[in-house]
């Protein structure tokens, strides 16, 4: 099967071929092998559930997790799954790229036959990027962390979005550095506290907004504890050819979940301010839904996909990058965490578009499409003259 780095999953996250951990010591040296997970069964309910491929949620799963019991974390994997199923996606089209933290592990709880690469802290974008321009036939997933993307891989980040890459990129957004027991990272707000005590004294980086001014052509908020919202916008994400953008509030629950947190889960529940209600209907099928009362915006994207958008704030636009921008910062102001499809182009273009790249991805390219010869090649020169 030609593809992206075939086989970079097991050989990344040390998973042999029978799906056992590659051979070590334990802390006691008395059984030769380290268990770093805990096995899922293989057999599963003749009943499950399938979509058109015959596929079930299992075929869609990873590894157990073995984040902290309740993190948020887990309930973005959940929705990637869920997404990943209703779309019909096959697995092995999907490469899912992180970087560094409790986040850029969540990639090996999900989707475990698609192919996988965990890269250096916060250069997940670059390494995508690259990965993209090589083989654009894939579905490209970056998962990344606050820490990951708005620290050390802040460069990264911008540059991917601002060049238009084809991709789903998620945030999952805690606010510290989870690995490192409980930090404050660069998004976290001014005045929040920590599990300590400590306030915040630093502006915080809002990673939506800077999407919004470097051109991401999809742009989007959710929080990890609402699934309806979360899933259809991951759904959509997917589906939309550009950058493609997520962030999603994913409470800490180990030091991030307390009183004087601005990412705990009490408090996002108490401020959200989702602006729509998504669905997504694929150009396969027939439009058959049943419309809530208020208003419905459709926006039809390349592929035929239908975005059908149930308004709650009736004066929102989607289309509207500088209207979204302020309406942001209007609500950042009073505390509110505003959610939902805040920005789409439906002609958006990507970065192949502006590159006019070839459309065969380059390992399925014979020898004399890489070698035209000296003709081809003194054309090219004489052009950058």
């Amino acid at each position: 099967m030609p593809g992206f780095m075939p086989g970079i999953h097991a050989l990344l996250f040390g998973q042999g071929v029978d799906g056992r951990d590659k051979p070590g010591h334990d802390v006691d040296r008395t059984t030769g092998v380290i268990m770093t997970y805990i096995a899922k069964p293989k057999f599963h309910h003749p009943a499950l559930p399938k979509n058109e491929l015959g596929y079930t949620h299992r075929d869609y799963e990873g590894k157990i997790s073995t984040l902290c019991a309740g993190c948020g974390h887990d309930s973005i994997t959940a929705s990637i799954i869920e997404a990943c199923f209703h779309l019909s996606i096959e697995p092995h089209r999907v490469a899912k790229i992180s970087g560094i933290g409790c986040s850029s592990k969540t990639p090996d709880y999900f989707l475990g036959n698609s192919h996988g690469f965990n890269s250096v802290h916060g250069r997940m974008p670059s390494v995508l990027t690259g990965a993209n321009l090589a083989n654009r036939d894939l579905i490209y997933l970056g998962v990344s962390g606050d820490g990951d993307s708005a620290s050390i891989g802040f460069g990264q980040f911008a540059h991917s979005i601002r060049r238009g890459v084809n991709m789903t990129y998620i945030v999952e957004n805690n606010g510290v550095y989870g690995l490192t027991k409980g930090q404050f990272s660069a998004t976290a707000d001014r005045g929040s506290k920590s599990k300590r005590g400590v306030t915040n004294s630093d502006n915080a980086i809002d990673l939506v907004a800077m999407a919004l001014q470097l051109g991401a052509s999809f742009v989007a908020r959710s929080f990890s504890g609402d699934k309806t919202q979360l899933v259809p916008l991951i759904e959509a994400a997917i589906k939309h050819s550009g950058a493609a953008f997520i962030d999603v509030i994913s409470p800490c629950v180990a030091f991030n979940n307390h009183t004087g947190s601005t990412k705990s889960f009490d408090y996002v529940r108490e401020h959200n301010e989702s602006v729509n209600r998504l669905d997504v209907i694929s150009a396969r099928d027939p439009i058959t839904v049943d419309y809530a009362p208020g208003s419905v915006q459709v926006v039809e994207q390349h592929d035929g996909t239908r975005l059908e958008l149930r308004k709650i704030n009736a004066d929102y636009d989607v289309h509207d990058r500088l209207a979204a921008m302020g309406f942001l910062q209007r609500h950042a102001a009073q505390g509110q965490v505003v959610t939902g499809l805040l920005y789409v182009d439906p002609e958006a273009d990507d970065l192949h578009a502006h590159l006019n790249t070839v459309e065969t991805p380059l390992n399925a390219l014979n020898a004399k499409e890489l070698c035209p010869g000296s003709a081809a090649l003194e054309k090219l020169n004489a052009s950058l003259r």
